[in-house]
């Protein structure tokens, strides 16, 4: 029997991370359409509300209940505004295993949105879900995001050349892939200790592989 993700909402001080909605459209299209998202990801160059639409109401859900993953979108505690998103993929239930990715929207930038979402998810999984491991990967020249794994307590494993598509925008608006490294960190159990001291002002992206 397949295990799944419960359809659940985390909360921190600032934030709660809950299942995406319907009206999460219209911020969720536009966060995705930014540059930054655009350069690290392999999210769809314009990306549409009606894109946004099915990957709420169809890709998401069917996500979590084959046990491929979970989609959470996260929020403003205060204002409840969609700030960014946190996505487990290719988990393995036999290992306990999972890839965790993360994105922040341009408007929310340099207030630790990103670290924070990504430990507290972190946390959940090891104490609630019983998870061994979270696997990150992120593209070689992505600073940002590889300051978030380093801030949640993530070991970095080492380098897969070549592995990864990031995306280069011309004067005219068009979009060309560059391949690079990615690379590969690890957070166990035992990694946590200590890791909400080292949160720091910063966003960040991963990859986004299986976006679409």
């Amino acid at each position: 029997m397949t295990s799944t993700f419960p359809n659940i909402s985390i909360s921190t001080e600032r934030l709660v991370l809950r299942p995406l909605d319907e009206d999460d459209v219209p911020a969720l299209a536009a966060m995705m359409n930014d540059e930054q998202v655009g350069a690290w990801t392999d999210v769809p160059q314009p990306y549409t509300e009606d894109q946004a639409h099915t990957w709420v109401t169809e890709y998401a859900p069917t996500q979590r209940t084959a046990g491929r993953g979970l989609d959470l979108a996260v929020t403003e505690f205060l204002t409840q505004r969609l700030v960014g998103l946190v996505q487990l993929a290719k988990t393995n239930w036999h290992i306990r295993s999972t890839e965790l990715s993360y994105v922040v929207a341009p408007w929310a930038r340099g207030e630790g949105y990103a670290s924070e979402a990504a430990l507290v998810t972190a946390q959940w999984l090891f104490r609630d879900q019983k998870f061994e491991r979270i696997e990150l990967r992120t593209a070689a020249g992505n600073t940002a995001s590889q300051q978030v794994a380093q801030k949640i307590g993530c070991i970095s494993e080492g380098v897969l050349r070549n592995a990864c598509i990031a995306h280069v925008r011309a004067e005219d608006g068009t979009w060309s892939d560059i391949r690079t490294d990615f690379i590969v960190w690890s957070l166990l159990p035992e990694d946590l200790d200590g890791a909400g001291e080292q949160l720091a002002d910063t966003g960040g992206f991963t990859s986004f592989s299986d976006w679409n």
